[in-house]
């Protein structure tokens, strides 16, 4: 058993006769039901969460099971002194291993968003058997694409010593800042949402990740990468984030040869997840 939590939705069982409308109207085929899909969240959130999370995407569990991992640290998965995107990538895998044991599936969809998108890299050119297809938003994959100029110049700051969490900063000040101070509304400071953002300010960067490209390239994976428009950010998110992220989506798109999909808005599968989810039905087939 993983050591994390995932939450399982799965409405099969109230779509008539056991299948689904896609968005086109078309009934979704019984193969492509049986696949489960992996969803492996970013970070100040968890599988679940309808602010930053996945709740968005449960209009496709009408067709197939899906798992929301909860990445240690966050949601329902026990405390850890220091997130790492390696150790949830071997958590990753131990759920998909769990899934395939389970059911004999032949493995799952794979979803990442963010920092989340890193580990879900990892996972897949770990084992790439337990993976049918990798759906990657807005990767924070940065070292994948350090050759890009506005990504280089982000990594050469963090890399430089750019100004960590000063001491004494509580999660809901970092909070405020991560949001109210960049010109967003701020969530709702629950114990939940404080707990998830006391992870994520531990987390270990992702800059220091080395993401298996070839690896993941030599397995012949389906690659789908997911990017916001980001013309509604605020400013100053947009230029020192927005900017990066959007080469990080391009790049690993060439990289990997896979299918791009640019959508409004700068939390895709949130803001525009309609969009997303009927691109997620036809990726999957």
């Amino acid at each position: 058993m993983a050591a994390v939590h995932v939450t399982v939705w799965d409405d099969r069982d109230r779509v008539k006769g056991g299948r689904a409308p896609t968005a086109s109207g078309a009934p979704v085929t019984p193969a492509a039901a049986a696949a489960p899909a992996l969803f492996i969240h970013n970070i100040f959130t968890w599988g679940s969460d309808s602010t930053y999370g996945f709740a968005g995407q449960r209009p496709l569990a009408d067709s197939r099971r899906l798992l929301l991992v909860d990445r240690r640290g966050y949601g329902d998965s026990p405390d850890t002194a220091r997130s790492d995107f390696d150790v949830d990538a071997e958590d990753i895998v131990e759920v998909l291993g769990d899934e395939a044991s389970a059911v004999g599936l032949g493995g799952a969809h794979l979803v990442g968003h963010g920092n989340g998108a890193v580990a879900a890299l990892i996972a897949a050119a770990r084992r790439p058997d337990l993976v049918r297809s990798l759906a990657l938003i807005q990767p924070s994959a940065f070292t994948a694409a350090a050759h890009h100029p506005v990504v280089a110049d982000l990594l050469d700051r963090v890399r430089d010593g750019a100004p960590g969490i000063p001491h004494g900063v509580t999660p809901e000040q970092y909070l405020r800042a991560s949001t109210e101070g960049l010109g967003m509304t701020m969530p709702e400071p629950t114990s939940r949402r404080l707990r998830a953002v006391a992870t994520s300010m531990r987390e270990r960067p992702v800059w220091e990740a080395e993401i298996p490209l070839e690896v993941v390239r030599g397995a012949a994976l389906p690659i789908l990468v997911i990017c916001g428009t980001w013309e509604r950010a605020p400013a100053t998110y947009r230029e020192h984030v927005g900017l990066p992220l959007m080469a990080v989506a391009e790049s690993l798109t060439d990289s990997l040869g896979g299918r791009f999909l640019r959508v409004p808005g700068y939390y895709p599968h949130t803001q525009e997840h309609a969009a997303v989810n009927a691109a997620l039905r036809e990726f999957w087939g």
